[in-house]
């Protein structure tokens, strides 16, 4: 089983750690040493466990934050999920059942005014016609 030295607070550890595990456990470490690191600047030297006990409640609370922020970020995409397969459904229905369009009855009025118009315009032809305009 590997072992690996690590700082926290400025105090050296040996933590032992499974094969291929070595660089994940000196990521957490860093973190750690930079939570202890930050208490040491601000109080000076302290007892080793309570170092290590008020790092660790820092981190603890940076990741219960962080599951937070994690749990609203899923609630957001579980919603923009059901609003997208909602918007994939309906356009899929609307591509099913194609839009009916009514044409209204043209009134009786406008077909006779048309065709006086039509004959009008044909007479007027038959004149530019014969004059041979």
């Amino acid at each position: 089983m590997p072992q690996v030295e690590i700082s926290v607070g400025g105090r050296a550890f040996t933590v032992a750690c499974q094969p291929g595990e070595e660089p994940y456990l000196e990521a957490a470490a860093r973190l750690l040493d930079d939570e202890a690191q930050t208490l040491v600047d601000q109080t000076g030297r302290m007892p080793e466990g309570k170092m290590l006990l008020m790092a660790g409640l820092m981190l603890a609370d940076r990741a219960a934050g962080l599951e937070d922020r994690l749990r609203a970020a899923e609630a957001h995409v579980n919603q923009v999920e059901r609003r997208l397969t909602h918007t994939e459904a309906a356009l899929g229905k609307a591509r099913a059942e194609p839009e009916r369009v009514e044409v209204p009855v043209i009134p009786h009025g406008l077909v006779e005014m048309l065709a006086e118009m039509t004959a009008r315009a044909e007479a007027l032809a038959e004149r530019v016609e014969k004059a041979g305009v």
